[in-house]
């Protein structure tokens, strides 16, 4: 093991779930979930966010990236279940400083890498400053726009996905 990969297990093996609670409150949470709700109004894609603390240390011994971890989590919560195949995982892992962004083939087709990017890097430049709830909130809306654009509402805009974030 080098010396990155030891200070990341170190890293992960001190965010705790009160790191987690600290950076995301019930108010934070409130708002996350009633900004997906808001933006389930304004097209057919599904938004759903995951916040994770840190990852367990057989993944990290494991070398697993967050990528990886957040396309396993898109997998978890089913997210790629959606009529249209128009899912969206926004996942943080704190103790990376990380924000991915999956996306299900029907959105992936449309939208590309670097507009996903660019919406995961103004994430991290909020969390670093420790406003998540407004990097959260910038990232849904950000989403939001996107799904807009390629999956305009319809007549009947059904939540396939649970609006409540989840907290692993």
């Amino acid at each position: 093991m080098n010396h990155a990969d030891l200070k990341r297990v170190i890293r992960h093996l001190f965010v705790t779930r009160w790191h987690v609670d600290r950076a995301f409150p019930p108010d934070t949470l409130r708002a996350t979930e009633n900004a997906i709700q808001e933006s389930h109004r304004a097209h057919i894609g599904q938004i759903r966010v995951a916040v994770e603390g840190a990852l367990h240390i057989a993944a990290l011994l494991d070398g697993m990236s967050a990528r990886a971890r957040a396309i396993d989590v898109f997998s978890e919560l089913r997210v790629w279940d959606t009529e249209h195949n128009n899912g969206v995982l926004i996942y943080l892992v704190l103790a990376d400083h990380d924000v991915e962004i999956v996306a299900d083939r029907g959105v992936h087709a449309r939208v590309k890498p670097p507009e996903w990017e660019a919406i995961c890097r103004q994430m991290e430049a909020d969390f670093a400053l420790g406003k998540y709830q407004t990097g959260i909130l910038r990232g849904i809306e950000q989403v939001t726009a996107l799904l807009k654009r390629h999956f305009p509402p319809q007549q009947e805009n059904l939540d396939e996905l649970p609006s409540k974030p989840a907290v692993l």
